[in-house]
């Protein structure tokens, strides 16, 4: 990560879930929060590719996992992974309660195959 990553750890997360999918009803398998701006979107793994669609239309390309045990970061601009960076304000995750794809009660029944598709 450059020194000018754009990273603000001061800003808290947007929700406990993808901000998109929360508005339109949706469904996620992992989430990523924006190191700068705190956006929470879904993965590319994830039908509707939320995190993606933040950094083509900000331009905000570092993300970490929003997943329990997870620190890691994504740079988009540069296709990098990074094991660790700097500490973001709380939550660093979502709740450890919130199941995996979530949240409850809008996964499908078939959701593994609908990510396969």
């Amino acid at each position: 990560m450059s020194d000018d990553n754009g990273i603000d750890p001061s800003v808290p997360p947007s929700g406990n879930g993808c901000a998109e999918c929360e508005a339109a009803g949706g469904w996620w398998f992992h989430l990523r929060r924006c190191a700068r701006c705190g956006h929470v979107g879904c993965c590319d793994s994830s039908p509707a590719k939320h995190a993606t669609g933040h950094f083509r239309e900000t331009g905000h390309p570092l993300v970490q996992s929003f997943e329990p045990g997870e620190s890691w970061y994504w740079d988009y601009g540069t296709n990098e992974l990074y094991e660790s960076g700097p500490e973001l304000a709380p939550p660093v995750s979502h709740p450890a309660d919130q199941p995996t794809p979530g949240p409850a009660g809008r996964v499908p029944v078939d959701w593994a195959k609908v990510l396969r598709a």
